[in-house]
């Protein structure tokens, strides 16, 4: 069971239906009967919601995939594409006051763009 989680449930409203690219690390809720993930709470550092207390609601994004994600390792942080909704969604590990439609994930590599 997940630690205690605190913190603000308010999301940026100005984000509701824009199309985004987060990065973050992926906490896997759902797999697929083919072994990918398709739904998962992306947040802002590894360990989030298993290891150590979760972060606010407001810093972590509930997945749902159109097509399931490959992932080589939890300890890699990813780009996850999509459109993102200020709808809260709970699970288990913790609540998170985005959901994002997610398109396409990627191992994310640092960019000075």
């Amino acid at each position: 069971m997940a630690a205690l989680q605190t913190g603000s449930y308010t999301p940026n409203t100005e984000l509701n239906g824009a199309r985004v690219r987060i990065p973050g690390f992926v906490v896997p809720l759902e797999r697929g009967k083919d072994g990918l993930i398709d739904e998962f709470l992306l947040v802002p550092y590894f360990g989030a919601c298993i290891h150590v207390p979760p972060p606010p609601p407001n810093q972590i994004v509930y997945v749902k995939m159109r097509s399931g994600a490959g992932l080589k390792s939890i300890e890699d942080a990813q780009w996850v594409t999509g459109t993102l909704h200020t709808t809260v969604k709970t699970s288990e590990l913790g609540a998170a006051a985005y959901t994002l439609d997610g398109e396409s994930m990627e191992p994310y590599q640092y960019s000075r763009h």
